[in-house]
């Protein structure tokens, strides 16, 4: 049977500085807004430049790459990196940003992949990294809502950042519960980076739900679900793999295929970067979120505690799982996995969700998987 909802109740154990090596086993290793130009000559004592264009307002999906720049893990490399962070300025997705020229990558969902490979001919997004690992977003109600199962959101309010797939995605999970789907879908203004409130806060739960202009949405169980947790607001949180869809990865990193054929070392050289940070804090999620905080000098970031516990709840998942603590082999950052990857396409066609912009079906052939993502640029990467 599907599992109810998961009522988020406890709060994470925050405590001072604190390693994670003095916790458990120490492994051995086997922003400006704006737009920026994508990759150029760098400026004096750098080889090169690259940007990256975050999803959201800055949360602990990034603290690698915060960590990497506070501490040198990008000058090392050579390579000047900015950091671009969405607002109510924009008017583009990050994808199209990258896929425009303005930024060399963009932070995503698998989801975005897939949509350029069936509506673009002309220029294709790669996932080069997955940030996190597992599974680490859900559609979430407030428990007050007495809504604690998917077939309840028939009728029902749902927040939508009008990504691609993003309704029917939720309309099938509902149906897996045995709802009709009926939904009551209603777009955020420019995915959410329009609106004032929503960016302050980094936050639809925020914005929407505690405001009652809707009932549910779509987030990230260690940043909005231990906010609003934080805050004295429980939520029900539904989480995908539970109500029969096997999720995608996501957040993952997007370049076009035209920058890992004409710049694969700015490529090699930035995930070079993101792998040592995202390892820091992995090690060192207290200072890893003091980092976030310091470096992303964003509104949302007000609040250390609540950062840490977003912190410590989500490390852990930076790296793949280590199968025996007793190997001496450490988890990696940033590996995909091609199996997760057809299960998710496959799901996705098989629903018959991945239409064209008249409501049109894809034919299946359209994308090949295996040239959806690449794990060729990463650090731990060998043929």
């Amino acid at each position: 049977g599907l599992s109810p909802a998961v009522f988020l109740t406890t709060t994470p154990t925050v405590g001072t500085k604190m390693s994670r090596a003095s916790a458990t086993m120490r492994l051995r290793r086997v922003s400006s807004r704006g737009y920026c130009f994508a990759v150029g000559s760098g400026r004096r004592g750098f080889a090169a430049t690259a940007s990256i264009c975050l999803d959201w307002t800055p949360n602990t999906n990034h603290s690698g790459i915060y960590a990497a720049k506070e501490l040198g893990y990008f000058e090392e490399e050579g390579i000047d990196v900015s950091v671009v962070v969405p607002g109510p300025e924009d008017s583009l997705t990050p994808g199209r940003k990258v896929a425009r020229g303005h930024c060399t990558f963009a932070i995503s969902s698998s989801e975005s992949a897939v949509s350029f490979a069936t509506q673009t001919k002309d220029t294709r997004l790669v996932a080069v990294a997955a940030l996190v690992q597992g599974s680490t977003s859900s559609i979430c109600t407030l428990t007050s809502s007495g809504i604690d199962r998917p077939r309840l959101l028939d009728g029902k309010r749902y927040a939508s950042y009008d990504g691609r797939f993003e309704d029917a995605i939720v309309k099938q999970m509902v149906q897996n519960d045995g709802g009709k789907g009926d939904v009551a879908f209603h777009s955020l203004d420019m995915h959410g980076y329009g609106e004032d409130d929503t960016m302050a806060h980094g936050s639809v739960v925020s914005s929407y739900l505690k405001a009652d202009r809707s009932d549910s949405t779509w987030i990230f169980t260690h940043w909005e679900a231990v906010k609003a947790m934080h805050e004295g607001t429980h939520l029900n949180l539904f989480t995908l793999e539970d109500y029969g869809i096997p999720y995608g990865y996501s957040p993952v990193l997007l370049a076009t295929e035209s920058t890992l054929d004409k710049d694969p070392e700015v490529v090699r050289k930035t995930l070079n970067a993101l792998e040592k940070g995202y390892r820091f804090a992995y090690d060192n999620p207290i200072r890893a979120a003091e980092i976030l905080v310091s470096q992303a000098k964003h509104p949302s970031l007000d609040d250390l505690s609540f950062i840490e516990a977003s912190q410590l709840s989500i490390s852990d998942k930076y790296l793949t799982d280590v199968v025996d603590d007793d190997d001496e082999d450490e988890g990696v950052w940033g590996v995909m996995e091609l199996n997760r990857w057809s299960k998710w396409v496959d799901f996705l066609f098989e629903k018959g969700i991945i239409v064209d912009r008249d409501g049109v079906a894809v034919p299946r052939d359209t994308v090949q998987v295996e040239a959806l993502f690449t794990n060729e640029f990463l650090p731990t990467y060998t043929s």
